[in-house]
C-alpha cells in the first residue's frame, strides 16, 4: 500500500455545506500560499453551487474567480465539480455548450473534472468525459452513492465499469449523504480496485457521523485518495478534518506526507474567517441520524424545514421526512443528490402542505417523468407518470439528444455585455442571474448589499428566491408550462 492522497474541499464543498456557499475570493487569497504548499493530490476550488453563487449574492464573475486560484495555486492541481449534462446548472444542456464549458473551465485552470449524474445514468456523464479527455484534463467518472433497493455494490460497479470504458481515468464514490458505512466502503473499495481497475477516490459528507471511521476502512481497502476540508470547515454536513485524518495515518504505511504545522497554519486562517459568516448550528455541529432512516442530506433537511417555516408549518418536519421516502420509491429512487435532491424534496413539501399527494406538481417532477433528466435507476410508478403526463409520450433516449444549439442565439442576445467568451456560458447556465450581473459590473445597476464586503453583511446570508414553479395537473394546461431552469433551490451536492 502506498501513501493516501488527500484532496482539499475547503474552497468548495465545504463552504458549500456550512454557509451556503458564501465565501467570498478576498477571505481565501491570504492563505493560497500556505494551501499551495502544503502537499495535496489536488484541491477541490470550483463547480457546484459555486459558479451560481458567485453572480446570484457575491458580486463576483466565477471565471475570474478560478483563474485568480490557478495563478496562486501553481503546484496544486485543481479540480471542479461537474453534474455531467447539467454542468453547473439543474437541467441538461446542449452537447455544444458542454464541450465549450468543459474546455474553457480547463483553458482557465482545472485539471481534474468530477463528472457525475444524479441518476447514474451514464449516457448523462459521456459528453462530459470525451470533451475533458479532448481537453487534456483528468476525468473522473462518478458513483453517486445511495440506499435503496436497487443499489447494491455490484450496481455501482456495473456504472463504474462503463464510466472506465468511456474513458474515466479514476473513479470517485461520491456520498452526498453520509450514508455510507465502514464495512461498505471497504467492500466497495475492495471490489473497485480488484474488478474495475482505476484509481478510486471517497468522498464522504460528515451527516451521519461515520466519514472518518469509513476512510479509515476505504484506506485499508487501498482507496487512493480521500475528500477532506480544513478542521474550521469540517464535520457537520461538510467533509472530515484535513488535520485529523493526516494525523491519525501519520507514522502508517499509509502516511499522507503533508505537514501538520501547515495544517495547522491554515486552519487558524479558516478559524478567523469563519466568524463573518453564518453558519447554522444544525447544520455544522454535531451528527444527525435522520439521515440514515430517511436517506435524506443533512443539508437537503435543513432546507427543508427552511421551506416548511416559511409557510408556518415547521410541526410538518417529520411528516415531510417520512413523505420524501416515498416520493423517491415513486420516482424510481433517485440518489439525493443536485438536482433530484431538489426534485424530490420539494414535491415531499407539496405534497403534505397540500394534504393530497401529488394535487400539485412542479414542473421538474413533469420534467422527470416525461425523461428529461434520464434513466432512473428503478422503476417510476406508471399510474403516477401517467396522471401527471394525461398522456403526452415519455423519452427513453439520451436527453441531451432533444435539445437544440443555443450558442451563437445567446451570443447575440448578450453581445452588447459580453467582456470575454465564457460570459456567454454563464447567461445560457443561468440567464437572468448572469444579466443582472453583468449589468452591475458595467455600473447600470448598483452593487449587491451582501457582497460589499466580508463581516456583518455576510453573517445573514441573502434569501434565497428559488422556489420552483408549481402547476396544478387538473386544471393547467401542461403545454403551457416551461422549464423553471435555475429557479430550484439548491443543497449541498
Amino acid at each position: 500500500m502506498g501513501r493516501l492522497k488527500i484532496t482539499d474541499t475547503t474552497l468548495r464543498d465545504a463552504h458549500q455545506s456550512l454557509m451556503a456557499t458564501r465565501m467570498r475570493t478576498e477571505d481565501m487569497i491570504p492563505v493560497l500560499e500556505k494551501m499551495n504548499r502544503a502537499g495535496y493530490h489536488s484541491m477541490e476550488v470550483w463547480g457546484g453551487a459555486t459558479f451560481d453563487s458567485c453572480m446570484r449574492f457575491l458580486d463576483e464573475d466565477p471565471w475570474e474567480r478560478l483563474t485568480l486560484l490557478k495563478e496562486k495555486l501553481k503546484d496544486t492541481k485543481l479540480q471542479m465539480l461537474l453534474r455531467g449534462q447539467n454542468l453547473v446548472g439543474y437541467k441538461h444542456y446542449p452537447d455544444e455548450v458542454v464541450e465549450e464549458f468543459v474546455h474553457k473551465a480547463v483553458k482557465n485552470g482545472i485539471d481534474i473534472i468530477r463528472i457525475f449524474d444524479a441518476l447514474n445514468d451514464v449516457r448523462n456523464m459521456e459528453k462530459a468525459i470525451e470533451c475533458t479527455k479532448e481537453a487534456g484534463a483528468h476525468a473522473q467518472g462518478t458513483i453517486s452513492y445511495t440506499i435503496s433497493p436497487v443499489h447494491d455494490l455490484d450496481h455501482f460497479v456495473e456504472v463504474a465499469e462503463v464510466l472506465k470504458q468511456m474513458g474515466a481515468d479514476s473513479i470517485s464514490i461520491k456520498d452526498m449523504a453520509g450514508l455510507i458505512t465502514p464495512t461498505d466502503a471497504y467492500d466497495l473499495v475492495t471490489k473497485l480496485k480488484g474488478e474495475v481497475g482505476l484509481p478510486v477516490q471517497l468522498h464522504c459528507h460528515y451527516t451521519s457521523g461515520m466519514a472518518s471511521m469509513a476512510y479509515l476502512k476505504a484506506v485499508e481497502a487501498g482507496v487512493d485518495v480521500v475528500d477532506t476540508a480544513a478542521a474550521p470547515l469540517s464535520l457537520g454536513t461538510s467533509q472530515p478534518p484535513t488535520d485529523s485524518i493526516v494525523a491519525a495515518l501519520q507514522g502508517t504505511s499509509y502516511d499522507t506526507g503533508i505537514d501538520i504545522e501547515v495544517l495547522a497554519e491554515i486552519s487558524n486562517h479558516f478559524k478567523t474567517i469563519r466568524k463573518n459568516y453564518h453558519i447554522p448550528g444544525d447544520i455544522a455541529i454535531g451528527v444527525d441520524t435522520n439521515v440514515l432512516n430517511y436517506q435524506v442530506p443533512g443539508g437537503m433537511i435543513s432546507n427543508l424545514s427552511s421551506q416548511l417555516a416559511e409557510q408556518n408549518s415547521s410541526h410538518l418536519i417529520e411528516d415531510v421526512l417520512k413523505e420524501v421516502p416515498r416520493v423517491r420509491e415513486e420516482l424510481g429512487y433517485p440518489p439525493l443528490v443536485t438536482p433530484s435532491s431538489q426534485i424530490v424534496g420539494t414535491q415531499a413539501v407539496v405534497n403534505v402542505l397540500m394534504g393530497e399527494r401529488y394535487k400539485m406538481v412542479s414542473t421538474e417532477v413533469k420534467n422527470y417523468l416525461k425523461g428529461l433528466y434520464g434513466q432512473p435507476p428503478g422503476k417510476i410508478d406508471e399510474e403516477l407518470r401517467q396522471s401527471v403526463l394525461k398522456g403526452e409520450e415519455f423519452i427513453t433516449g439520451r436527453p441531451a439528444d432533444q435539445l437544440e444549439p443555443v450558442l451563437e442565439k445567446s451570443r447575440e442576445e448578450i453581445k452588447d455585455y459580453m467582456e470575454k467568451e465564457e460570459d456567454v456560458l454563464s447567461y445560457i447556465l443561468f440567464p437572468n442571474v448572469a444579466l443582472n450581473f453583468f449589468k452591475r459590473r458595467r455600473g447600470e445597476e448598483p452593487p449587491l448589499a451582501a457582497a460589499a464586503g466580508t463581516g456583518a453583511n455576510n453573517k445573514q446570508p441573502a434569501k434565497e428566491n428559488l422556489e420552483p414553479e408549481l402547476y396544478n395537473i387538473n386544471e393547467v394546461d401542461p403545454s403551457l408550462i416551461g422549464s423553471a431552469g435555475d429557479r430550484l433551490v439548491y443543497y449541498p451536492a
